[in-house]
């Protein structure tokens, strides 16, 4: 039986922060990115809060978000007792507000009115989906909290809110979305509908990106840009990922290699070895021919090539490092923990999507190609 369900409610537009107008009378509690409070747009989103409501704010948020700070949130979740929670940031923070939830709620055996995400990078999708991604830090491991019950009840897409973001979190967040479309794509559980948000994602992204990191105060870019990531999570909370993301996970966990930039050093690599098999190289030839990046006369195998091609040219054009050394990590310290990074990937929760079930060895190899 094929599925796509959608319970978050999505808002996009830069009016669409209006949304918050009709919230009265609520405990609110506010997770947001470190960098945020007193900033402008922080100070946005705030003024559409009516003064009958408390909220309280938590902007404890770190990258790849640690179990202590999550704890940290809980013990401010179990003293406000919100009916709202918010999470305002990138990938990190929503991540941070799922978690908090989902153990927050259980600590006072008290369920939230209303979850909303308010995404300020384009990237994550955890806007739609229903995983937090946390780290305990003490065992050097990622893991993934999967509910569907964290899935955010609203998301608001506010393009202005994306348009402070560095160049650098553009460029790997960019590359995150189109690695959730390629993967999604292809994953074990894709369907009908999310072939159609995923190809439309990989155009989007593939013919926009590069012009967002250029020019960043476009707001209709940003825009297209932010819509495509939602689209792109949307895609695969219902498609699963694959081993590109069971790998980057590792690598972020052990040498903080940023996701989305761990996940675009291994994308084009993932790509070549997935489409190996027939009925996958021909999804990845539509999707490329869709998003005009090759001739419907080339072979399946040919648009793959163009397609890994133009990714190693999207991050040339935004001074992305394309290996492990070019980010600064020693060859000889990549191949000290392979062995830890591939028994950890085939644990990874989104290692099971994947369309080829791959040995350790291919696994390692794969990481061999992005070392030097």
């Amino acid at each position: 039986m094929e599925q796509l369900i959608i319970p978050t409610k999505i808002y996009s537009g830069t009016d669409s922060l209006s949304v918050l107008d009709t919230i009265q009378n609520s405990r609110i509690l506010m997770v947001c990115d470190s960098f945020l409070p007193e900033s402008d747009s922080l100070k946005n989103i705030q003024s559409h809060l009516a003064p009958s409501n408390s909220v309280t704010l938590f902007s404890d948020v770190k990258p790849d978000p640690p179990l202590e700070n999550i704890m940290a949130g809980v013990a401010v979740f179990e003293t406000v007792k919100p009916a709202i929670m918010i999470g305002i940031g990138g990938g990190s923070a929503i991540d941070t507000a799922k978690a908090i939830r989902f153990f927050g709620e259980k600590l006072v055996d008290q369920s939230l009115e209303s979850f909303i995400a308010i995404p300020t990078t384009s990237g994550t999708g955890s806007e739609v989906t229903n995983t937090a991604v946390v780290s305990d830090t003490k065992k050097g491991v990622k893991f993934p909290i999967i509910r569907d019950h964290l899935i955010p009840d609203i998301a608001i897409l506010e393009p202005t809110l994306v348009m402070s973001a560095p160049k650098s979190v553009t460029a790997f967040s960019g590359l995150d979305v189109l690695t959730h479309a390629l993967e999604s794509l292809v994953a074990k559980d894709a369907n009908l509908f999310t072939d159609a948000l995923a190809e439309k994602a990989i155009d989007t992204i593939a013919n926009q990106l590069v012009s967002a990191y250029q020019v960043g105060d476009d707001v209709k870019t940003r825009q297209m840009i932010h819509e495509a990531s939602c689209a792109a999570g949307l895609a695969f909370n219902t498609a699963g990922l694959g081993i590109c993301h069971s790998l980057a996970h590792q690598l972020g966990a052990k040498f903080h290699v940023p996701h989305g930039l761990a996940n675009a050093m291994l994308l084009p690599h993932i790509v070549a070895f997935n489409g190996q098999d027939k009925t996958v190289a021909e999804k990845y030839g539509k999707a490329i021919v869709k998003a005009h990046l090759g001739s419907p006369t080339l072979s399946d195998n040919l648009l793959i090539k163009r397609l890994q091609k133009y990714i190693f040219a999207m991050m040339r054009e935004m001074n992305c490092p394309k290996t492990l050394k070019d980010f600064g990590i020693k060859e000889k310290d990549v191949l000290e923990n392979i062995d830890w990074i591939v028994s950890h990937a085939k644990e990874d929760g989104t290692f099971p999507g994947n369309p080829i079930v791959p040995t350790d060895d291919e696994l390692k190899q794969l990481i061999i190609k992005i070392i030097k």
